[in-house]
């Protein structure tokens, strides 16, 4: 028998004779070349939607580029802008979580229960520490249990919401008195609403966890191949554990600043409660980062966040109907995540 000739190794010329594919004609550098044009469609092309929009709708309306109104989109979206740049780190690392809009509302339930009965000053604590407790339970469930995080955070969300209820004795509101509660809510400084600002601070400081940390760095390896990270001698479930507890302090403080704003505290879920988690995952989704984990990170979940605002935003101000709003939100969704996948699997 003769041995059959093997494919010439990269970087090595082919023998005479050897078959010689396309690729190789092409060379390794066009082949990154191709690779690295797809992953800059992912990763940029939200920044050209982004402009795109921003200019159609400065243009098509007098009211959009006021400075009112800008301030005011952001404003609109601060707190679905908090829990989405944390629930980006939950999805990097490979996890879902759709408990966050009973996270919210139950920590805005507790927050405003324990201002009315313990004192004002204790709904800062007991709202954010209350959503990083809520957290923990859903790491628990997804790393020691096995639950899987979609069924997991689906069954805590049934319980949570549930609890908000009980607490707000069928889903009054809870309404404390004091200027402190209202303060986080309605204070502006330099005429910027507070919740912009925590906000902004808040995308600036997860960004630069992701980017420039050794728990960002082992957030992506987790996420990209679980079982390399274990092998690697990665903790890796105290890193799932912790985004989840990350993802549930940001809800709690997204549930202070909701109930702080309105001064009051409700378990209703026909609002941004009741949203939150889809809104969150579709801005994340939008925004670039692979459903799969391994890849995003929070400056286009924030893009992905304002597209979201500025569509609701623009199509107000130009009397389109709201279900406009929802079939281009999808279309959108559908294309990023379509992009996403393709580049995945390259």
């Amino acid at each position: 028998m003769t041995a059959q000739p093997s494919d010439p190794v990269a970087g090595e010329p082919a023998a005479a004779g050897d078959p010689v594919s396309a690729d190789a004609i092409a060379g390794p550098s066009a082949r990154s070349l191709r690779r690295i044009r797809a992953e800059h469609v992912r990763d940029y092309a939200i920044v050209v939607f982004a402009v795109a929009l921003f200019i159609y709708f400065s243009v098509a309306s007098s009211v959009f580029l006021t400075s009112n109104n800008l301030l005011n989109l952001v404003y609109q979206n601060a707190t679905l802008g908090i829990a989405a740049c944390a629930v980006t780190l939950t999805i990097i690392a490979g996890n879902f979580d759709l408990s966050l809009g009973a996270i919210f509302v139950l920590s805005e339930v507790l927050g405003a229960y324990v201002a009315l009965h313990w004192g004002v000053w204790w709904c800062f604590p007991v709202t954010i520490g209350s959503g990083a407790i809520m957290g923990l339970i859903n790491g628990l469930l997804v790393t020691k249990l096995h639950v899987n995080a979609f069924l997991a955070t689906l069954a805590t969300a049934l319980s949570f919401g549930g609890i908000a209820v009980g607490v707000t004795s069928g889903g009054l509101l809870i309404t404390p008195t004091s200027s402190v509660f209202t303060f986080i809510g309605q204070h502006r400084a330099a005429g910027i609403q507070d919740p912009v600002i925590i906000f902004v601070v808040v995308a600036i400081v997860l960004q630069l966890v992701l980017a420039y940390t050794v728990f960002g760095r082992h957030l992506y390896g987790v996420g990209d191949n679980r079982n390399a990270a274990v092998l690697s001698g990665l903790k890796v479930d105290r890193i799932v554990i912790s985004t989840f507890v990350i993802t549930g302090a940001a809800c709690g403080l997204a549930g202070l600043i909701d109930a702080s704003t309105t001064g009051s505290g409700s378990s209703d879920t026909s609002g941004l409660g009741g949203s939150l988690a889809l809104l969150a995952i579709a801005g994340v989704a939008l925004g670039g980062s692979s459903i799969f984990g391994g890849v995003g990170s929070v400056w286009r979940t924030v893009l992905g966040v304002l597209i979201l605002g500025m569509l609701t935003n623009g199509f107000d101000l130009l009397a389109v109907q709201d279900y406009w709003q929802d079939i281009v939100r999808g279309i959108l969704i559908i294309v990023a995540v379509s992009i996403s996948f393709v580049v995945d699997r390259r």
